[in-house]
């Protein structure tokens, strides 16, 4: 079976400047997340789509199995969907399943993605897709004050809430056929949610989000975490 990983880079990001490309731990960001796809006992092949010849000219020194996929000018930009990208890029890669993540997932194991391919291949005929979740048990209010998931004159422990899952974006496991019944969505008509350990799921989107991920992943190198 071809499982292909997704994995998408931009060159330009606003929040953190030259984010995939910054030095993290002593690696470039990005070297990180293709490690642990590297891993992994399921994944056949890895595909960066990048509109960066910097990034292309590393990945090719650094990671030679690695496939390139150039991004098309008219996908170009930060207000491009993710989802137009993706339906670009398995249109230039055949596979019987794709699984896409981001370079800002540092924490993301091989090992967790392994399972999540399991539990699609397991739930397949009442599963269509497959994306990863952050489990969260807290008081939760609209902006107008309301409460989401709980009633405020009821102060039950937090821990006895109904749980409500935040999409965390490290992951998504799809296959094509399932991406276009949706209307080109990557979570598809009946998805199954994937909940991940919290320190695991942290995703990179400013630069305090960096320096979280970096010590937390060096606390993992040294065997602490």
């Amino acid at each position: 079976m071809e499982i292909v990983a997704l994995l998408p880079m931009k060159g330009n990001s606003e929040r953190v400047p030259n984010k995939n490309l910054r030095l993290f731990n002593g690696q470039p960001l990005y070297h990180v997340i293709v490690k642990q796809l590297l891993s992994s006992s399921y994944i056949t092949k890895i595909v960066i789509d990048t509109d960066s010849e910097k990034i292309k000219a590393d990945a090719q020194a650094n990671f030679p199995t690695i496939e390139i996929v150039d991004r098309p000018v008219e996908l170009h930009g930060d207000m491009v969907p993710m989802n137009d990208i993706i339906a670009y890029d398995m249109d230039q890669v055949p596979g019987n399943l794709y699984i896409q993540t981001h370079s800002t997932n540092p924490l993301l194991t091989f090992g967790t993605l392994d399972k999540a391919i399991e539990k699609y291949q397991n739930n397949k005929e009442k599963y269509d897709s497959v994306f990863s979740v952050t489990c969260l048990q807290t008081r939760l209010y609209w902006q107008d004050g309301r409460a989401v998931n709980h009633n405020p004159a009821e102060l039950i422990r937090t821990q006895d809430l109904p749980p409500v899952y935040e999409e965390n974006s490290n992951f998504y496991i799809f296959t094509k056929d399932a991406f276009h019944k949706a209307g080109k969505k990557r979570i598809g008509l009946s998805p199954l949610m994937f909940p991940m350990d919290k320190i695991e799921a942290i995703d990179i989107d400013n630069p305090q989000d960096f320096i979280l991920a970096e010590a937390l992943h060096q606390q993992r190198l040294n065997n602490q975490l």
